[in-house]
């Protein structure tokens, strides 16, 4: 059976430069094997799949796979699912939003101009990982984290470990022993890690991030939303941000040819969002 299908690119207006999502449409009848496999092959980091939602609120349910497991929630498979829906015209927004059903709740998203699409995070919750599990992470990593910030584990809606690292420098030259990150995040209850790193002059981001999700079939995360928000909520816990909230631009990809922009807004509260621009690069049918 032939059902629409698309790639969208996330986090970019420019094809092939973020992180590309596979969107299956109309996949009411697909049971949970049927999807792993297909997310399997696709091969991505995240598959998606819309469904008629069962919530009167919603425009539209969506079931998210990595190639090992389903996620309960995940940024860039959210925003790039909506522009999919969106342009295949399966929902219409209200109020200049659409309202997204999955497995955390149901999910505000809100649409702007030049297709940038903004995602209200869920509320965040942050636990410090102690000092011996830092003391593993470097060994894993090959580098040394910022102590002065104590690493943590970072619920919000998908669970990140988060830590800042010294210099981009150090960042983008890191080669994390992935069997062993596999081992540690399966351990700490994290679906992977997500580190950044400050730049000092003006370079048009603030700073640049890594993530990485080999526990989840993922060695490395092109452009990560859920990442990017684990990691703003992390710095609004940690005082790292002023008083009143702030609104910056993040930078990730380069260490896999791309250049993904990320947009984060944290509120002075610690309510968290992100946005970005999509495009697709396929459009199509996936014959199952």
């Amino acid at each position: 059976m032939a059902r629409p299908y698309k790639v969208v690119d996330v986090f970019t207006r420019e094809p092939m430069r973020g992180n590309p999502v596979a969107v299956v449409l109309e996949a009411d009848g697909l049971d949970s094997d049927a999807m792993q496999r297909i997310a399997r092959w696709t091969n991505l980091s995240e598959t998606t799949f819309v469904m008629t939602p069962t919530q009167a609120s919603a425009c539209y349910r969506l079931r998210i796979f990595s190639p090992q497991r389903e996620l309960p929630f995940a940024g860039h498979p959210t925003l790039g699912s909506a522009h999919a829906v969106l342009e295949a015209g399966i929902a219409v927004p209200s109020d200049g939003a659409l309202v997204q059903e999955c497995a955390v709740g149901l999910v505000p998203i809100r649409l702007g101009n030049e297709r940038r699409l903004t995602l209200a995070m869920p509320s965040a919750r942050t636990i410090s990982l102690a000092s011996s599990e830092e003391n593993e992470l470097e060994g894993i990593l090959g580098v040394r984290l910022d102590r002065s910030t104590t690493a943590a584990r970072v619920s919000i809606g998908a669970v990140w470990v988060v830590s800042q690292l010294p210099s981009v420098a150090s960042l983008l030259t890191l080669k994390p022993n992935m069997p062993g990150l596999a081992d540690f995040e399966r351990r700490v209850g994290a679906m992977g890690l997500s580190l950044y790193a400050m730049y000092s002059s003006d370079s048009g981001a603030a700073m640049e991030v890594r993530s990485f999700a080999p526990s989840s079939g993922i060695e490395e995360d092109p452009v990560c939303g859920s990442g990017n928000g684990a990691i703003a909520a992390f710095r609004f816990a940690r005082g790292l941000l002023p008083g009143g909230g702030e609104s910056y631009l993040a930078s990730q990809g380069q260490c896999m040819g791309r250049s993904g922009k990320v947009f984060v807004s944290v509120t002075g509260q610690g309510l968290v969002s992100i946005a970005g621009e999509c495009v697709t690069c396929v459009d199509g049918e996936l014959t199952i």
